[in-house]
């Protein structure tokens, strides 16, 4: 079985719902909005929700891809940085359950944690403070790479990492120094448009297979899904450009391919894109058609909304996976 490595920022994801939206202007996060902030503020925020039920899960992007992978069997490990607090043993233990091979560095600073506020109409309003997952470096994976890049056949990457470009170079390297295909999920718009000749550079030289939605393939080829997604294939193996509930469409040696949604009762986005990354990523591991990677990929997504957070129980998992060894 073909092995693969996730990087990026590892935070604890922490959910909460509230009722309404006054919580959100007594706090004043914009509803919908992404707010990096520091330890202080963020400690004010839990300790203003710390009366109002929980969850904690692991998160970040590539951590959610990988722990989805690691929960479809396959054999997956993740590199970051996490704290010496309970958060990090939170974050550590929750890799663990899916079967991951955690490969964390830890910090004398606090773990990072995403503050996930959701509304009764599943909108999500984040509070993120980084913490410890930010000092992932260029240095630290240098040092990593002996003997752990070379066990691994994929690399996938957050896009949210690209802001660090000495990070992201020197992990693409390593990666192709040991033969690994390099998988990038653009992850943010934002992200892309404040980095796109960096990232231009990257894909052109060293990704196989990209991810990206509607927003983040126009930030970063300037055209329409369908335009932005031949754009793509011209520097990859493998181009997904993911269009909401319209699909996602893939395009490897000059053949687009169009996979549908499956039928779903929407609860909370958190984690699509992460899981239908999971989901191709998997498929392709196993050398399925671009279809079926693709369908998998949307199995996946379309479950995933159905719950709250990027996590999903046991069961659920069991019935995908069932589902997905018959199709």
């Amino acid at each position: 079985m073909k092995k693969i490595l996730g990087i990026g920022n590892a935070l604890v994801d922490i959910l909460i719902r509230i009722d309404d939206e006054t919580l959100l202007e007594q706090l004043n996060l914009p509803k919908g909005s992404m707010q990096l902030v520091n330890k202080e503020r963020s400690d004010e925020v839990l300790l203003a929700l710390k009366n109002v039920p929980h969850s904690l899960a692991a998160g970040g992007s590539a951590a959610n891809t990988i722990h989805g992978l690691g929960m479809l069997g396959a054999s997956t490990g993740y590199i970051g940085v996490i704290g010496h607090d309970d958060f990090g043993k939170s974050f550590e233990q929750d890799m663990r359950d899916a079967s991951v091979e955690p490969i964390l560095i830890q910090s004398d600073t606090e773990t990072g944690r995403a503050i996930t506020l959701i509304t009764p109409d599943s909108e999500r309003t984040f509070a993120t403070y980084l913490g410890a997952a930010v000092e992932l470096s260029a240095s630290g994976i240098r040092h990593l790479a002996s003997g752990i890049f070379a066990n691994y056949d994929y690399l996938h990457i957050e896009g949210y990492l690209v802001q660090n470009h000495d990070l992201i170079r020197t992990a693409v390297q390593l990666a192709k120094e040991n033969g690994l295909l390099v998988s990038l999920d653009l992850a943010s718009y934002n992200v892309v448009e404040a980095n796109h000749a960096f990232l231009d550079d990257i894909v052109k030289k060293y990704v196989d297979i990209v991810f990206a939605n509607e927003e983040e393939s126009k930030a970063f080829t300037g055209f329409e899904p369908e335009d932005a997604l031949h754009h793509l294939a011209q520097f990859c193996e493998v181009a997904v450009v993911k269009t909401g509930s319209k699909g996602s469409m893939v395009k490897s040696q000059g053949v687009v391919t169009e996979i549908s949604i499956i039928p779903v009762s929407p609860i909370d986005s958190t984690g699509a894109g992460d899981l239908y990354a999971a989901g191709f990523l998997y498929g392709h591991s196993l050398g399925w058609p671009l279809l079926k990677c693709g369908e998998a990929g949307a199995l996946l997504a379309g479950n995933i909304i159905e719950e709250l957070g990027a996590k999903m129980p046991l069961a659920r998992w069991k019935a995908l996976m069932s589902k997905m060894a018959t199709d």
